[in-house]
Formats: C-alpha cells, sequence, structure tokens
C-alpha cells in the first residue's frame, strides 16, 4: 500500500505537537490534523489563560495587604475588560510556538478540519483521504458537565468560556472542588467577586492532606465562602442571576455559576470503530506504550485513560515519536509525575501522598517535614505558610509534597530523587544559594539520612580519631 504520510497525528494539543514534532526532527514526514485552535486546551482554555488571570489576581492581592511591608495598602480598583485583555495578550504572545506556520517549518504538513477514521489506517478530512501505517491520536477531552435539572436554560460557565467574561462577576457559584475550581475560585475572589464553592467531597482530594488543609483555611480566610457534601440537582434563573439547588435541599444563590467538576473525552465523529480502536467512559484503553488495541494506534494525552496533565501529554508525545521513529519501545511511567496547584499558597505533589504511602506499606515508611516558618527566605518575604515533605520506604523516596510559596519550582528534584536520578544523599550534600527556600528540600533530605551519617560507628570512629591526635 502507498501511503500519503509516514504518520497521521491527530489533535494538535500538547501530546499531538510535541509527537508530531518529534516526528519531523527525526526526519520522517507526519500530518497534523487541528480541528480547532492550534495549542489546544491548555493554551486557549486552561493553563495559559488561567495563570494569567491568577497573576493579575496576585497583584490586587499584594495591593491590600502592602501595609505589612510599610507601605499604604490600597483596594485595587480592578478593570476586569483590561485584566481579560491582559488574559488574551498571554495567549496571543504564547501563539506562535504552537502555531501552524512554525510546525509547517518544521516539516509538518498540518490541515485543518474534523478527522475521521475510514479504515485501520485512513482518516478522511474535508472530502479527503489520507493514509499512514502509523497512526497517533492526541484528541484531549473536555469539561464535564454533570445533569443538572435546568441547565439547559441557564448561561453557565466551564473552563472553555470563563475567558470570554468581560464584567467581572458579581458572586460567583464554583461547582467543583478540585484544581481548577479551587484556583478560579481564588482568582476571582481576589479580583473582587463574592465566591461561594460547593463542592461534592473534600477540596484537593488527591492531595496530601496537611497540605490541602493549610490552603483551604488561606481559601477561606480570604472570603471564600466553602459548602461541603454538596451535589447539584437543579438549577434555575432568577432577577439577580440564578439559584443552584442541591440535593439534600440546600439553596446557593449567584449572579454566574462555573462548572467545574473534572473532565470527559468526546469521540463523536472520530469513527474509531472503524479503526478497530476500543474505548470505555474513561477513554481510549492503551497499554504502557500507549498502543490501542489496533497496535499500529497510538493514543496520548486526555484522550485516553490516565492522567490528565498538560506535562503528561507532552512526555507520552515525546515517547512515542521515539519509538514510531527508532523502533524503540517506550513505557510510560507515572511513579515521578509531579503536579501544581496554583493557589496561593501553592500545592505540589508527586508520588505518593502520607495516606496513600500508610494505605500501601503501614509502618514500613517514614515521614520527614520541614515547616517554613523556619526558612529565612520565607521570613524575609513574610510568607511563612506550609512546609516541605518527603516520604520514604526503606532508602527510597517514594512521595513530596511542597506546599506554600513557589511550591511549583521547588518539586523538581524531589521528583528526581522518586525516578532515581538523584538521591536524598546527593541532594542533602548540594550547595544551595543562600537565602532561598530551596534550603528546606535539602533539609528534609539530609534529616532523611541523619541517622546514617551521625551513628553509634560514626561517632565511636570520631573519638577513636580524636584520641590518636591527642
Amino acid at each position: 500500500m502507498k501511503y500519503s504520510h509516514d504518520v497521521i497525528v491527530i489533535g494538535a494539543g500538547s501530546a499531538g505537537l510535541v509527537c508530531s514534532g518529534g516526528l519531523a526532527m527525526f526526519g520522517l514526514k507526519p500530518l497534523l490534523i487541528e480541528r480547532a485552535a492550534m495549542g489546544g486546551d491548555c493554551l486557549n482554555t486552561g493553563c495559559v489563560p488561567s495563570k494569567a488571570l491568577i497573576s493579575a489576581a496576585h497583584r490586587a492581592h499584594d495591593m491590600r495587604n502592602a501595609a505589612e511591608f510599610g507601605m499604604a495598602s490600597v483596594e485595587p480598583k480592578v478593570d476586569f475588560r483590561a485584566v481579560h485583555a491582559a488574559v488574551h495578550q498571554a495567549i496571543t504572545t504564547i501563539e506562535p510556538h504552537d502555531s501552524v506556520e512554525r510546525f509547517e517549518g518544521m516539516g509538518v504538513a498540518v490541515v485543518r478540519g474534523d478527522a475521521t477514521f475510514t479504515g485501520p489506517k485512513s482518516v478522511v478530512v474535508g472530502g479527503t483521504t489520507y493514509t499512514a501505517p502509523r497512526i497517533v491520536i492526541a484528541v484531549g477531552s473536555r469539561a464535564y458537565v454533570p445533569p443538572i435539572k435546568g441547565l439547559e436554560a441557564v448561561a453557565y460557565l466551564t473552563n472553555h468560556n470563563v475567558w470570554d467574561l468581560t464584567e467581572l462577576p458579581q458572586r460567583l457559584i464554583v461547582l467543583g472542588g478540585g484544581p481548577i475550581g479551587m484556583e478560579m475560585a481564588q482568582a476571582f475572589r481576589r479580583l473582587g467577586s463574592e465566591v461561594v464553592v460547593a463542592t461534592k467531597g473534600r477540596p484537593f482530594p488527591k492531595d496530601d492532606a496537611d497540605a490541602a488543609r493549610i490552603v483551604i483555611d488561606r481559601l477561606t480566610g480570604e472570603g471564600i465562602e466553602l459548602i461541603h457534601d454538596a451535589e447539584a440537582d437543579a438549577v434555575a434563573k432568577t432577577d439577580q442571576g440564578l439559584t443552584l439547588t442541591l440535593k439534600d435541599g440546600r439553596t446557593i444563590t449567584g449572579t454566574h455559576l462555573l462548572i467545574a467538576t473534572g473532565r470527559e473525552v468526546n469521540f463523536d465523529g472520530l469513527g474509531l470503530e472503524a479503526a478497530g480502536v476500543k474505548y470505555d467512559k474513561k477513554g481510549i484503553l492503551v497499554d504502557a506504550r500507549r498502543r490501542t488495541s489496533a497496535k499500529h494506534i497510538y493514543a496520548i494525552g486526555d484522550c485516553r485513560d490516565g492522567p490528565r496533565f498538560t506535562h503528561a501529554s507532552g512526555y507520552e508525545g515525546g515517547n512515542v515519536a521515539l519509538e514510531i521513529s527508532l523502533g524503540v519501545p517506550t513505557k510510560a511511567n507515572y511513579s515521578a509525575l509531579p503536579w501544581v496547584t496554583y493557589t496561593d499558597p501553592e500545592l505540589a505533589q508527586v508520588g505518593m501522598t502520607e495516606d496513600e504511602a500508610r494505605k500501601a506499606h503501614g509502618d514500613k515508611i517514614t515521614v520527614w517535614r520541614e515547616d517554613f516558618d523556619h526558612n529565612d527566605r520565607a521570613v524575609t518575604e513574610r510568607e511563612v505558610t506550609g512546609f516541605v515533605k518527603l516520604v520514604k520506604k526503606g532508602s527510597k523516596v517514594i512521595g513530596g509534597t511542597v506546599v506554600g510559596r513557589g511550591a511549583g519550582d521547588l518539586i523538581l528534584p524531589i521528583a528526581m530523587m522518586i525516578a532515581g536520578k538523584s538521591s536524598t544523599f546527593g541532594v542533602a550534600s548540594l550547595i544551595v544559594p543562600y537565602p532561598n527556600r530551596s534550603e528546606h528540600i535539602k533539609a528534609a533530605a539530609f534529616a532523611s539520612d541523619e541517622g546514617k551519617v551521625f551513628n553509634k560507628w560514626s561517632r565511636g570512629w570520631a573519638r577513636f580519631l580524636a584520641k590518636r591526635r591527642g
């Protein structure tokens, strides 16, 4: 069979861009198909706009709290249209990195439109059929909207359309206590909205409980109302906005509703059946190499069952590009997968949480914690909230948590320890610039190995040498 391309990649989000770019760099002829905006959710409706909004909210918060540094605290006058413009400027600035022109310049053929499988090695886009011996599905996911009575009659927000707002919500209801919901809750609260969060379970359910409690206390301290055990039943318009009714009869009123209840896959129109690709409600079924039930077809990123992070998608895109190009089997290993929630304080996790480790290994684990209230850099910044936590089984680090300012920038050395690219002894022996929050990563690593260095044998040897010198 004569193929039109070496590889077809469907979807130009993080996974598809990394994969197609890598294939081109290896000298192959990939075809990249995208039906919407290049860059996917991360650039257009996720990571980039959310962090830009959070950055604006940080500035407003600093203005309110300037007095602790000897300056006049003032209530910021928020021009939300200008905030909206700043958010979209961030997208515009980063857009060229993910553009059609850039990838075509790398040697990637780009086609815009909806792709549909017509067979195991063929897809059609706009009436044109393309073929390849290898196909990579990277179509991402979308915001999950739970069944709520009356929702179809209400203008509600998700991470896809919240960036269209040009006026600040007066009272925002956030449904969902995960990272997206909590980040947006704090950002809008700091910009001046009243905010109420309705969450079914504990906020930050996948994170370390001690660390999550610190962030929750900060959010409620800033005036965010938190409603627990909340399961939405119905929503209705009112003169002032809307009313959300919970299944236990409680009601929440607001002017806007943001639904942040997770992600779901959407394969409508893709024709996976024609390709022999199996899937369920969690996503496309894949093995450790991200191969589907049709072994020449891969599924990477949010469309497969597994962790849904931009960096996980990029990691899988690189792995699959390497495997297809060089024939080197590459298995995904998420034992050292870090993630960060960009609230203030930030919440970062890698590997097992303490609770997960105790359930898996019981008393075989040890936990080492260093609080930022005795970190000199944190003291000078007047931001001592948070801690570093290492979880070890024997001499191996199996989990790490950082909560506090810049936590996301501090998690990398712990990920390296878990992945076996470094060790607690190696980190403990590093020279770290002073004053710096990363000193606490070193301090936790040193504390966890202290018993190996200062023990009965080493003390005895030191005394022996001292007597000899005497």
